[in-house]
Formats: C-alpha cells, sequence, structure tokens
C-alpha cells in the first residue's frame, strides 16, 4: 500500500489519509476521492494531497476487519455473540445474553502476532458480561493490508472467542448465624450477583451455626441448581462447620481455598450432582471477590477443578475490601 502525497490530479480514487475542512463541510478521513471531493479540494487552492492507495494484493480496511471478525467466530449464534456492522476497518463484538465470555489466549496473541496493522482485543478470560456487551473488537490500523496477512491472521485466531450464557436459574443460599444476626447483608449481595445472571434466589435460609444444622439444611436444598454457603465464622478448615456439615449430608469437598484475594476461604464441592459453593466472608461485600470468578462460571456451565482453581493465581490479587476484619496490611 501506498501512504504520502500525490499531485491532486491524479488523487481520484484513492483514500483521503487526513479529514479537511471545505465550505459544505467536511471530507472525513478514510473517504475515497471522487471527481466531487477533487474539485472541493481544488476549490481550496490545494495541488497535493496525503492518500492512500491500495496495491493489487491488499485488503480494504472494512474488508479485512471483517473477514477477521468472522474467523474469530464462523458461528456467531453458536458462539453466542453478534457481530456488529463494520466501518472506519471496526468490527465489534457483542455477547447475545448475559454470560461469561471464553478466550483463547494463545489465539490471541497468534492472531496479533501476523500483523501490526491487524489487532483484536477482548475482555479478560473468563468476564462476565451482560447481553449486549462487547467482548471484542477487530481493528485494522492502516487503511488497507496485505491479503496474505488477513488470511494468515484468519487462521491464527479462528475460533477464538464464545460465550458461554448462564445454564443454571435457581440457587439457594444457606447461612449460619449466631446471635441476632439476620443475614441480610449476605442474603443481598449474593442476591445481586445472581440477578446479573439472570439466576431465581430462593427464599432466605438461616440455620444456627452448628454442623448438624447445616447439614439438614443442605439435604432439603438438594432441589436448587446450586447451593451456596455462608457461614457466620469464616472456613477455617476442612473440618470446619461447612465442610463437615457438606459431608454428613451425603456430599464431597473437591477444594478448600484459593490463590485469589479476597476469597481465600472458599470451598468447592457438591452434592447428590449439585455444585455446592462455601462463599468466603468476603462475599457479604458487592466488591469483585474470588468467589466470583468459580460461581459465574458454575452458573454458566463451565467446569471448575481444583486445578482451575489453583490456577487462578495470576490476576489472583484482587483490590482490598475494606469491610474485611483482616485486612492485609495493618494502617
Amino acid at each position: 500500500m501506498y501512504f504520502g502525497p500525490v499531485p491532486l490530479a491524479v488523487a481520484e480514487g484513492a483514500i483521503l489519509a487526513h479529514p479537511v475542512a471545505v465550505p459544505e463541510g467536511r471530507l472525513r478521513k478514510g473517504c475515497r476521492l471522487g471527481p466531487a471531493e477533487i474539485s472541493a479540494l481544488a476549490a481550496l487552492g490545494l495541488t497535493e494531497v496525503i492518500v492512500a492507495r491500495l496495491g493489487p494484493e491488499d485488503m480494504d480496511e472494512d474488508e479485512a476487519a471483517l473477514a477477521v471478525a468472522e474467523a474469530l467466530v464462523p458461528d456467531p449464534a453458536a458462539a453466542g455473540l453478534r457481530l456488529k456492522p463494520v466501518g472506519t476497518g471496526r468490527v465489534n463484538l457483542h455477547a447475545t445474553a448475559a454470560g461469561v465470555v471464553e478466550v483463547l489466549p494463545n489465539l490471541v496473541d497468534a492472531l496479533n502476532a501476523v500483523d501490526p496493522m491487524i489487532t483484536l482485543a477482548t475482555v479478560p478470560r473468563w468476564q462476565r458480561v451482560a447481553a449486549g456487551e462487547m467482548v471484542a473488537t477487530v481493528k485494522i490500523i492502516a487503511y488497507g493490508v496485505a491479503r496474505a496477512a488477513v488470511a494468515a491472521a484468519c487462521a491464527a485466531g479462528r475460533g477464538a472467542l464464545r460465550l458461554h450464557p448462564a445454564r443454571l436459574s435457581s440457587a439457594i443460599l444457606i447461612q449460619t448465624v449466631t446471635g441476632a444476626d439476620d443475614g441480610s447483608s449476605g442474603h443481598r449481595a449474593i442476591q445481586s450477583r445472581l440477578q446479573a445472571l439472570g439466576v431465581e434466589m430462593w427464599p432466605k435460609r438461616l440455620v444456627p451455626h452448628r454442623e448438624v444444622d447445616l447439614a439438614a439444611a443442605l439435604a432439603s436444598a438438594a432441589g436448587a441448581e446450586l447451593i451456596l454457603l455462608l457461614t457466620a465464622s469464616a472456613t477455617s478448615d476442612l473440618n470446619d462447620v461447612a465442610p463437615a456439615a457438606l459431608r454428613r449430608a451425603g456430599g464431597k469437598v473437591e477444594r478448600f481455598g484459593m490463590p485469589v484475594d479476597p476469597g481465600n476461604l472458599l470451598f468447592l464441592g457438591s452434592l447428590v450432582g449439585r455444585p455446592v459453593i462455601g462463599l468466603p466472608g468476603c462475599a457479604r461485600s458487592p466488591a469483585l471477590n474470588g468467589a466470583d470468578w468459580v460461581m459465574e462460571r458454575v452458573i454458566c456451565g463451565v467446569p471448575v477443578t481444583g486445578a482451575d482453581i489453583a490456577a487462578m493465581g495470576v490476576g489472583g490479587l484482587l483490590k482490598e475490601i475494606p469491610q474485611r476484619g483482616r485486612l492485609r496490611e495493618a494502617k
């Protein structure tokens, strides 16, 4: 692709590189220069203009952007993503439903390594998004790019994005309490999280902070698709009240502890085929914590194993939650 100044007399058909103000308004950058545009520029007394002119092996920015976007999402309906109309070398991709976004970083990196003029930016891997929210943008930097580079980028990034919409529709939060606590703060915080993914929350359930009482509540909650536990005192050991109650009720614990802070004291288990998440105390705050990452994936049908949780450490140092009883660093 040629980029630079050319005499106005030979500029017809080229792409205007920079906007130019004319009496009738403005010639936008990226427009094709036809007879009317050439006349308007000549009326300004210009004898040359800076343009881009594609070569025979080049693709127009819009054509290239659309080709890359379509390769990223070969079947938009199956991927839960919608491609917005192309313009100025850009195609935005939006979620068609609430869910979490699966991004394959190796494919994104490979696409972005093909040619600096071909770029893809995405939300972080497994980010929760609302219906209609943008999850990625393809942008061609120059006015044109080599067809061979576009083909290589399409091959490198094919199928790199997918939305996992919410699969579960109901959840129960069981809270253990001591004293006069009515569980309202925890109930509100968790209900807000569930509503963001369209999950119905069962009525508030409070039980004494005792293993036998919590086990009985768990046994009666097996009809919910997701069981959440929030205890009056943070879980401190695999034999503490909540994990022990889950085992007493016939369930099992898959993982206790996660390398995400706030959120270290989470545990993940199951009961009669239903996922059970023991929430850390920081889940009472609306601020992001490690439990969000696990709960969102579980709701959206993304398998979460102990190994998956162990791999959450990079990026797992989240913003401190002032409401925590013991902060990371004393002030």
